[in-house]
């Protein structure tokens, strides 16, 4: 019976066949230990010279790193083992035997490894990150689904932008200029002026020439937009979301997070509501901390690493001067210089994890912005055109999915976040 290390717990005491790749093996006289794996999981076989035959031994003695086969043995119950199981192996066939695989167990230096990403993904520590990803991508979606949203996918290649064109990726559209989406949001307010409630999901391009541990060139982001949702409901709604996600992580990848060592308590201590500070507040805090940083500011990530230290969940900065922000979040009605917006810091020093803002819905008011951030009104027509023809109330936000995994993977840089990082100096493999 053919299975998947993922099932062989349904399988206890009895003989199944597993395609594997070897990790690595050791012996000890009479006995050898290989280390298997196959996509699903990791499960170590143990083979007993006494029990098979004499020519099973030898190829198995001789299996290099990496090398793929097909092992066949019976499932045994094993509590010491990571995944509860153990594999006695009685025959062995090998599909292909790899040679000078490049990656060693020993230590290796971090450029040698981005140079073998393609390779690299296959470690234990890569593929737990990699499968927890995939879950938060699967649990985000099952959010929006359980509350009401449609998966809409906006364009990669656009004419203008979400938030100027500076850190944008240029191209030829034939005869005209175009630019690598930095954000779907735009098209997803028409789409929610339409549909409701919706999300959005791939990727976005900064031309940031940064190299700091949170910044990728290349990232994942969710983006939902709602109709008729204020400031105060699309807080709530994100705090709900983070928790959602996080629980099915804690729910679905406990081995995952074992073998990362990640310290369970601060992911089971995320659980709306979330804190929230003010802006005026933020500095102030930071300021009584020796903070040089003044009012109508940015964050950097220092100053983020240093609110959330008083927190132990996420926590929202809401209220940021509108100089700062984009040209489309709506003013406080109370208050014109600071915008219903909020930023979620996560904890540990991972920094924003997600953006959002109640958007403007006057259409006079939008005009103004556009004037102010000399942005071209013929281009963004048909974004005014949303305002003109039935504008409601609506707020959104996105989230970044790398940030995301590596605050709760306890992941140190982005990097390792996603399968073949774009970096500055990077763009191979």
């Amino acid at each position: 019976m053919k299975v998947t290390i993922s099932e062989v717990g349904k399988h206890v005491g009895e003989k199944v066949t597993i395609g594997v790749w070897l990790t690595n093996k050791r012996s000890s006289g009479k006995i050898q230990f290989l280390q298997l794996r196959d996509g699903t999981g990791f499960i170590q076989g143990v083979m007993l010279k006494k029990e098979v035959e004499e020519n099973v031994w030898d190829v198995a003695k001789e299996l290099t790193q990496e090398s793929s086969l097909y092992v066949t043995g019976t499932v045994q119950a094993d509590d010491r083992a990571p995944s509860g199981y153990e594999l006695t192996v009685e025959d062995v066939s090998v599909i292909h035997t790899a040679e000078d695989y490049p990656i060693t167990p020993k230590e290796h230096g971090t450029e040698f490894l981005m140079d073998h990403r393609h390779l690299w993904i296959r470690s234990k520590r890569q593929h737990a990150i990699l499968r927890i990803r995939s879950e938060i991508i699967n649990a985000m979606y099952e959010f929006f689904h359980q509350n009401g949203f449609v998966k809409v996918d906006p364009p990669i290649l656009t004419p203008t932008s979400a938030e100027g064109t500076t850190n944008l990726f240029h191209t030829k559209y034939f005869d005209e200029d175009a630019y690598l989406s930095q954000s779907g949001q735009l098209y997803m307010e028409a789409a929610a002026m339409a549909l409701g409630k919706v999300f959005s999901f791939g990727p976005t391009f900064r031309a940031e020439k940064s190299k700091t541990r949170r910044h990728l060139i290349e990232f994942w982001m969710i983006e939902p937009e709602m109709a008729f949702v204020d400031h105060e409901e699309n807080l709530e709604i994100q705090e709900n979301f983070v928790t959602y996600v996080t629980q099915a992580v804690l729910n679905n990848c406990r081995q995952e997070l074992e073998v990362l060592e990640r310290d369970l308590t601060k992911l089971e201590n995320v659980q709306a509501p979330f804190p929230r500070i003010t802006y005026d507040d933020a500095i102030e805090l930071l300021q009584e901390k020796g903070h040089e940083i003044k009012w109508g500011e940015d964050f950097g990530a220092p100053d983020e690493t240093a609110i959330a230290e008083h927190f132990d969940k996420p926590v929202f900065i809401t209220h940021y001067p509108t100089e700062i922000k984009a040209f489309y979040m709506k003013p406080d009605p109370e208050r014109e210089d600071v915008v219903l917006c909020a930023d979620l810091i996560a904890p540990e020093g991972y920094g924003e994890i997600i953006g959002g803002s109640q958007r403007i819905d006057d259409p006079a008011l939008l005009e103004e912005r556009f004037k102010e951030h000399e942005l071209s009104e013929e281009a963004y027509q048909w974004y005014l055109d949303l305002r003109k023809y039935g504008s409601v109330p609506h707020s959104g936000f996105g989230l970044g999915l790398e940030r995301t995994v590596a605050w709760m993977t306890g992941t140190e840089h982005v990097r390792e976040t996603i399968p073949f990082p774009r970096l500055l100096n990077r763009l191979y493999p």
